[in-house]
């Protein structure tokens, strides 16, 4: 009898997938018997799957606590993929500073946390432009770019996402993101795979109609830089958390040209498998059911 795997998601994203309509016909001709169910299901039986693939939850954020409580559950009675230390790591973006204490090049963040005054938000000169964004955050969702001389509206951003008791991040709008976008790195059991470039439109508002924000995206080859960037990211946390199924590591290049991480996704990251081709799909089917 073949392997039965439950391929997490949630209600909101059925259908916006784009991994999901390559990944579930290779999986099922490796015999593989696949259900596709919304990780707050309260009638689905965890235990009946030989493995749990975290793939597109992207409602966590407003459920957060939630969502790792029921991470806990799931990996208390199957082989949750990614591991549930690596899923809860990822998930908050305080990992910026714990690359950069270690040193890893990272996008210069500055965290702020909630206080009970919600003190007013005054971006540091000389920030021409900035992003703020939520430390838990899926999509770009509630992330926002702002110019100096709109102090008022990212103080009224910070705020807002402050009220919920989110911890914002404030980090530089670097030029190289406009012009050249981000890499996207995609590695499947600790091994490179493939590589995607990206542009993401952020607004001043930070409001997202639905799960994300709109992104253009198209196969790439990353720099040498690039790479050796990624891949310290993927020791580090491979000697933390053991091997990943599954990672993308996002790159861009600071004012001074050199590549930094902008996000390192372990958690629910698009893997752009159309873009990698069926050398991708394999590659991703294989990594889900090796053994651990």
């Amino acid at each position: 009898m073949g392997e039965r795997v439950g391929w997490i998601t949630c209600a909101r994203a059925r259908g916006s997938d784009t991994d999901e309509a390559l990944a579930l016909p290779a999986l099922a001709r490796a015999g593989v018997t696949v259900d596709v169910v919304d990780w707050h299901d309260p009638s689905v039986d965890w235990a009946r799957y030989d493995r749990a693939v975290v793939r597109s939850p992207w409602d966590y954020p407003e459920r957060y606590d939630e969502f790792v409580e029921w991470l806990g559950r799931v990996a208390a009675v199957t082989d949750l993929r990614n591991p549930l230390a690596t899923v809860r790591w990822s998930l908050d973006k305080h990992y910026l500073a714990e690359l950069a204490d270690v040193g890893v090049p990272t996008v210069p963040t500055t965290f702020l946390e909630p206080t009970p005054t919600h003190a007013p938000f005054h971006p540091a000169l000389p920030l021409e432009a900035f992003v703020v964004k939520p430390a838990v955050g899926a999509g770009s969702r509630d992330a926002a770019a702002y110019e100096r001389g709109a102090s008022a509206a990212a103080s009224a951003h910070v705020a807002r996402l402050h009220a919920r008791g989110a911890t914002v991040l404030v980090q530089p709008r670097l030029r190289s993101v406009a012009t050249d976008g981000e890499s996207a790195l995609v590695y499947f059991d600790g091994h490179y795979s493939h590589a995607i470039n990206k542009h993401v439109g952020l607004s001043e508002s930070g409001v997202v109609d639905g799960l994300s924000v709109g992104e253009s995206v198209r196969p790439c080859e990353p720099g040498d830089d690039e790479r050796e960037v990624a891949a310290r990211v993927l020791d580090l946390v491979t000697a933390r958390f053991g091997t990943p199924t599954y990672a993308r590591i996002d790159i861009v290049r600071d004012d001074a040209g050199l590549p930094c991480v902008l996000e390192a996704e372990l958690a629910e990251p698009s893997l752009f498998l159309g873009e990698g081709g069926p050398a991708a799909v394999a590659r991703f089917v294989d990594a889900v059911l090796r053994s651990r």
